[in-house]
């Protein structure tokens, strides 16, 4: 009988809810269970994509004598931790303290009063390496709550007492060249200059890294800085990490080198390494990069895009329970598709050999440079990519979180800027519709959505950071005022509800009318994706910007003092925080406007406006739109001049004479810039 995930709008717990334990999924309900039982609580969090999870699940969760046990002894959670990131972090926090390390899936046991007194991850169905079994951990977890059941308890209070001291704020840093140059140098000191990246392996994708760099070059002319960036992007283009038929970039590398990839594709890696890869094509006008915006960008809306206009989170790491089985190639299998020439030349040109790279003689595909006979790459990609669609595919988790697609229209608005594309501006315009209509509850956000049904969680401080700096780069983009008075309140309610007000410029995780966990979740670091508080932080700039009224001040008070309160952060640990760094760079080098106004079909406005885009730098905020618009802060009281479309340039709150000419704009905003 099905258990009761079953109604669930989680496609991971969906994977579960055959399964022979009785899971519940987190509520109130399972709790009062676990009390009335006097049993503990056996917490498991995962999420779709996780290779570990899935193994974890067909050993244990589905093996019907350990089912029994737990059933008989536990009341067991089952919670998706990217649908309940303040779970996962509460637990996750836990874990770290108590075991060293941290990961999924993350199996815990708390009292009934959710309070966590043992800990870890992944646990094998036999005895391995030191670790005991599964069942093995459940037995003596059992016999202490038994033998030691006030012990644990205490434990767990005291151990709740800890996290709670953890979540503090830190001390306000303040934010100068001196920090930033520091950090930067701290960057290049860790920075793998071999393979690019940083640190060893895994060897994860630097996005929001990557991204402050380039500020930082567009700011202070660093070359170190502009050369990590063009090396990494180039390393992992190049490597297998990087899908060399369909674009798009799985999690992590399991090398340095980033020739073998866990193969998992998230939303939120393509998203931000989408926005990166566009910014250094703008900048640079490299080709690769170019290349591999133009291949991400369409990864999304071929791979990843739902039938309501969304994003969905994840393509798994496995197909058919065997990891990266669609993925890889042996020499035989290319000409077995490709014919004996071309097939030996695809070998070559995508490092795939007779040992292998990867698994039983099967290799990713890298490639190593670009050949000559750019059309023969073209055809043997096609051929490549139709074969592979005949294989296998990985699962999908469908579901439509609201931060990661907050990243995603941001990064498909900018880059279809950057690069002329205006069907990736219309297909963010479509993702924010669906956010609006689904996820939008009353004035509140909820997290996530599958199939078009919101489900029950309420947004995370992340979801407003990122939908709100989504739809003010659908303001830019498009000129609409509706994208910024509806980003607007959501900064609004972020710094109602989420701040600190005992900590001038903290913040916590969750809403101050949200459930109550064991310790309310506050954790500024940059991870996979940006902190709740720096993504909060990064729109308040950028609505500092396009306000242009007395909020506009606010909202730059409240990102400075926000800013003040990651210094520390930044100094220390810059590699996680790379979104706050990206915010400061901003900060320091602006705010920088440029206005253009003109009539749509004006060939003049659209130079102007393409030269605006391309000169663009760390973090200025461009418009354009018709003239006089009094609805549009950036827009109002700024008229043609001489008849002609005209260029508004403004750095620090004084503007330049307006331009009429590409090349008055481009001196102009080289001065803007200096």
């Amino acid at each position: 009988m099905p258990n009761q995930l079953s109604e669930s709008t989680s496609p991971y717990l969906l994977q579960h809810k055959d399964n022979p334990v009785d899971w519940w999924p987190w509520c109130d309900e399972a709790f009062a269970e676990a009390r009335r039982r006097d049993v503990p609580v056996l917490l498991s969090v995962g999420y779709a994509a996780c290779h570990w999870c899935h193994v974890m699940a067909h050993e244990s969760f589905e093996d019907a004598g350990t089912a029994e046990l737990m059933n008989e002894s536990f009341v067991n959670i089952k919670v998706d931790r990217e649908e309940r990131p303040d779970i996962d972090a509460v637990y996750m926090t836990a874990t770290q303290a108590m075991t060293g390390q941290g990961g999924w899936p993350m199996t815990c046991f708390l009292t009934p009063d959710g309070e966590p007194f043992h800990c870890g991850t992944y646990y094998p169905p036999a005895p391995r390496m030191g670790m005991p079994s599964f069942v093995q951990l459940l037995r003596a977890v059992v016999n202490a709550w038994y033998e030691r059941g006030g012990e644990l308890r205490e434990a767990g209070g005291k151990l709740v007492e800890h996290l709670r001291q953890q979540t503090g704020p830190l001390q306000e840093t303040p934010i100068n060249d001196d920090v930033l140059d520091s950090a930067i140098a701290k960057l290049g000191e860790e920075f793998d200059a071999a393979n690019g990246g940083f640190g060893s392996s895994p060897k994860f994708p630097p996005s929001m890294v990557l991204e402050a760099l380039l500020r930082h070059h567009e700011r202070t002319g660093s070359g170190e800085a502009m050369s990590i960036v063009e090396s990494t992007a180039e390393a992992m283009a190049r490597g297998g990490i990087y899908d060399q038929l369909a674009g798009g970039f799985a999690r992590y590398s399991v090398d340095a080198n980033w020739i073998v990839p866990h193969f998992e594709k998230m939303l939120y890696d393509n998203a931000l390494l989408l926005r990166a890869y566009a910014h250094l094509a703008r900048r640079t006008g490299s080709q690769l990069a170019r290349r591999v915006t133009e291949q991400t960008a369409n990864f999304l809306l071929d791979e990843l895009r739902t039938e309501q206009g969304g994003f969905a989170s994840s393509l798994d790491a496995d197909t058919d329970g065997v990891e990266g089985l669609t993925y890889v190639w042996t020499p035989a299998q290319l000409v077995e598709v490709l014919g004996e020439q071309d097939g030996a030349w695809a070998a070559e040109v995508f490092g795939v050999t007779g040992e292998g790279t990867f698994e039983h003689g099967s290799s990713t595909l890298r490639l190593l440079a670009d050949p000559a006979d750019a059309k023969r790459l073209d055809k043997v990609r096609t051929e490549l990519l139709r074969a592979r669609g005949q294989r296998p595919q990985p699962g999908r988790d469908d579901k439509v979180i609201a931060s990661w697609n907050g990243l995603a229209i941001t990064a498909l608005a900018e880059a279809g800027v950057a690069l002329g594309r205006p069907q990736w501006i219309d297909a963010a315009v479509d993702a924010a519709e669906l956010l609006l209509a689904k996820h939008m509850v009353g004035d509140r956000l909820r997290r996530g959505s599958r199939d078009g049904v919101v489900g029950a969680a309420a947004g995370v401080l992340e979801d407003y950071g990122c939908v709100a700096e989504a739809l003010l780069a659908l303001h830019q983009a498009t000129a609409q005022p509706r994208w910024l008075g509806l980003a607007r309140q959501l900064l609004d309610i972020g710094l109602e509800r989420f701040g600190n007000h005992d900590a001038a410029g903290a913040f916590y995780d969750t809403a101050d009318d949200a459930e109550a966990l064991a310790a309310r979740p506050a954790d500024p670091g940059d991870n996979a994706s940006p902190s709740g508080a720096s993504a909060l932080t990064n729109a308040l700039l950028t609505a500092s910007a396009l306000a242009g009224d007395s909020s506009g001040g606010r909202y730059r008070e409240a990102a400075e003092l926000a800013l003040s309160r990651a210094g520390a952060l930044i100094a220390r640990v810059p590699r996680f925080a790379g979104h706050w760094l990206t915010a400061a760079e901003a900060m320091l080098a602006g705010p920088v406007q440029v206005a253009v106004v003109g009539a749509v079909d004006d060939p003049a406005r659209a130079e102007l406006l393409s030269t605006a885009a391309e000169g663009a730098r760390a973090g200025a905020v461009v418009l354009a739109g018709e003239p006089d618009t009094p609805d549009v802060p950036l827009l109002a009281d700024r008229p043609l001049v001489d008849g002609r479309p005209a260029a508004y340039v403004c750095r620090g709150y004084v503007c330049d004479r307006p331009v009429g000419t590409v090349a008055e704009l481009r001196e102009a905003m080289q001065i803007a810039v200096a």
